[in-house]
């Protein structure tokens, strides 16, 4: 049980909407900070949490902002995910294209948000830290770099997470690091039931590609041109468009190159969890994000409820115009809100374990 000797404060950098936020909030974590340089995450990062939002790059922040926002915390907490540039989707597709300036190596930019990060912990000396990334970044110099530094005055452990085995309702894998100045601490080992696409969604409203639901502007779903609603109709749960007649083939899935990528224009499967959510999740020729048994792409509050986002969490003011490019943006790359729940909760057990009487590992 948390008392206020062990309550664990927290700043969550690069915070986004707010999904690792809510999640350790969930688990009891007073967040009393995010911060972002994206202005369009203010609204439902404030409006679902109770941490204040600041609109600045980490980048550029000075530490003082944080230790300000930490001050006379009995438990101190930096969480954050940093960007890592290339690991993006634009990275990735020109890569995959046989563009050269993706092939070269990592130019230092790349990873200047994780190094600030690591410079942002050795200032601050917090008692505990967690990133969250890309399960690739764990290859990278520049983060056996950020392990040794921390190994210096903390207890670190890092692992990829498949987020299903937590509860999550998609096969999504992350990165996950924590560190603590109290002793060893880790994420146990999970393997919670399935949580499948119809346990998430199976309750909403029916829709039909390009309409809305009148009560909640998120429910909403791309129009299709005819050829390709002629094309979901032709799709089956968990297939491919190797399923479709001849007729209805793009010409890129004709050549070779792209015969190597079936998932695309694809419906999720009711019983099993979804694919990854990214961001361009609403799109039904961006992956397999047709609905399981509705002639459309999944909706943004569909792909929101499938990230662990609870159905009512808000992400426009009433009355806002909703734009897919930029929510499914947001929605595709938050934390998930029950990885959060379980980096909180393993951080809340371990303090009220370990930290009485507090002995810190020394500098």
């Amino acid at each position: 049980m948390t008392t206020s000797e062990d309550k664990i404060v927290a700043v969550d950098l690069f915070c986004g909407v707010g999904g690792l936020t809510h999640g350790l909030e969930r688990a009891g974590i007073d967040v009393r900070l995010g911060v972002d340089k994206d202005p369009d995450c203010q609204y439902p990062f404030e409006a679902n949490n109770g941490a204040k939002f600041l609109h600045a790059d980490v980048g550029q922040m000075p530490a003082s902002v944080i230790r300000k926002a930490l001050d006379d915390a009995p438990v101190t907490l930096l969480a954050g995910c940093a960007p890592c540039q290339p690991f993006s989707t634009y990275s990735r597709k020109a890569k995959r294209a046989g563009d050269r300036s993706a092939k070269r190596k990592s130019h230092p930019d790349d990873w200047r948000l994780v190094e600030r990060f690591s410079e942002l912990v050795k200032e601050l000396s917090p008692d505990l830290v967690t990133m969250e990334n890309v399960p690739p970044l764990a290859t990278q110099e520049v983060f056996t770099n950020f392990v040794d530094e921390l190994e210096k005055r903390y207890w670190v452990h890092y692992a990829v997470v498949e987020c299903q085995t937590l509860g999550l309702p998609q096969t999504r894998k992350r990165l996950v690091l924590l560190a603590s100045r109290f002793g060893p601490v880790s994420l146990p080992s999970s393997d919670l039931p399935r949580v499948t696409v119809r346990q998430t969604i199976g309750g909403l409203p029916e829709l039909a590609a390009g309409e809305v639901h009148p009560e909640d502007p998120l429910h909403r779903a791309c129009r299709l041109s005819s050829l390709n609603l002629e094309r979901i109709r032709a799709s089956k749960p968990g297939g491919t468009w190797r399923d479709w007649p001849e007729r209805l083939l793009a010409a890129c899935h004709e050549r070779s190159t792209g015969s190597t990528y079936p998932s695309v224009y694809g419906r999720m499967e009711w019983d099993a969890p979804a694919p990854t959510i990214t961001t361009q999740a609403f799109g039904y020729g961006n992956g397999r994000f047709g609905h399981p048994a509705q002639d459309r792409a999944i909706t943004l509050r569909e792909a929101a409820m499938l990230q662990g986002f609870p159905r009512n969490y808000k992400f426009i003011r009433n009355g806002d115009r909703v734009s897919f490019a930029t929510l499914g943006r947001l929605i595709g790359n938050a934390v998930p809100v029950p990885l959060g729940e379980t980096i909180g909760s393993v951080l809340t057990e371990h303090v009220a374990r370990t930290a009485k009487p507090i002995i810190k590992k020394s500098a």
